[in-house]
């Protein structure tokens, strides 16, 4: 967390405005639970997508997006700092989410995330693991974008501080290779105002109740959440799935390697693939191995 003084902090009446109107948001999400069931596919994500923006208003956060996030048929992965990444992901895509299942027992959060089509995993039960991996593989089949953050818990997205970022489990890969569909990794940064370099303001880690969170994000100036599309996985029948995740992780961990290239490997394997939807240009000759996967890089 960071120390005293080192984030930007807006006055306490500008706290209590943000406060009352985030109350705001949570009424307007009470009206949306019964009515989101009743919705057609797009009309709910649409509904989601503009929820989720006004609670991000209403905290002073601002989202930034560099690239382009996938509309359809995609498994997005990313790095987890902040209950913030959720609204975040949801405010930038029409994204369907996996999250625990103990969510859907949280007041209000999880009845919204229900009534979205978040699909839920049992961490308690490892068993149950390949069911969730099959609903995720459902999803991706009928051209939705599911979103995970392998991590399987928060970190604080720094590496100099609390842990900096954690290994991506595999198991979930296997539902985009089974689906046939990309994957796409998104780096998920937070930054203050002018402060240099990341924050820690926003991360929500094992210790800190979610008010503390709350609180802490009700004060920070100028909030910023950078989503970074990192690159673009696309996996044949028979990828690995560890491979997979081993080459999201680095993208995410590492955001500038990808800039502008694709992930491809050999014969059939993961091989590279762009974005469902507009060509985006020409794939350039030149390549280079990525030491920390294995897969050849294309320039």
């Amino acid at each position: 967390m960071p120390g005293p003084g080192r984030t930007p902090t807006v006055s306490a009446g500008r706290q209590v405005a943000r406060f009352v109107a985030l109350l705001g948001t949570l009424l307007l999400g009470m009206l949306l639970v019964p009515v989101l069931p009743l919705l057609a596919d797009a009309g709910r994500r649409a509904a989601g997508r503009l929820w989720a923006r006004a609670v991000l208003a209403a905290l002073g956060v601002r989202l930034r997006v560099a690239g382009r996030l996938p509309d359809r048929r995609a498994l997005l992965v990313a790095n987890h700092v902040s209950w913030l990444d959720v609204l975040a992901l949801l405010a930038g895509a029409p994204t369907q989410l996996l999250a625990k299942r103990e969510v859907r027992g949280w007041p209000l959060i999880g009845s919204l995330a229900a009534a979205g089509g978040t699909i839920f995993v049992r961490r308690d039960r490892p068993r149950s693991l390949p069911e969730t991996v099959g609903q995720v593989a459902t999803a991706l089949r009928a051209g939705g974008v599911v979103a995970v953050f392998p991590e399987g818990t928060t970190w604080c997205g720094t590496p100099a501080r609390c842990g900096g970022m954690g290994r991506f489990r595999p198991a979930m890969f296997q539902a985009a290779i089974d689906a046939g569909t990309p994957v796409v990794p998104l780096s998920v940064r937070y930054r203050a105002g002018a402060a240099p370099g990341v924050t820690t303001a926003a991360a929500f880690l094992g210790r800190d109740s979610l008010w503390a969170s709350v609180r802490r994000v009700l004060a920070v100036r100028d909030l910023v959440i950078s989503l970074t599309v990192a690159g673009t996985l696309r996996s044949d029948a028979g990828a690995d799935r560890r491979q997979l995740a081993r080459a999201a992780e680095s993208l995410v961990h590492r955001p500038g390697l990808a800039a502008g290239r694709r992930w491809s490997r050999g014969p059939a394997r993961a091989t590279s693939g762009a974005l469902p939807g507009p060509a985006t240009g020409p794939a350039a000759s030149a390549s280079a191995a990525d030491p920390a996967t294995g897969l050849e890089l294309a320039a």
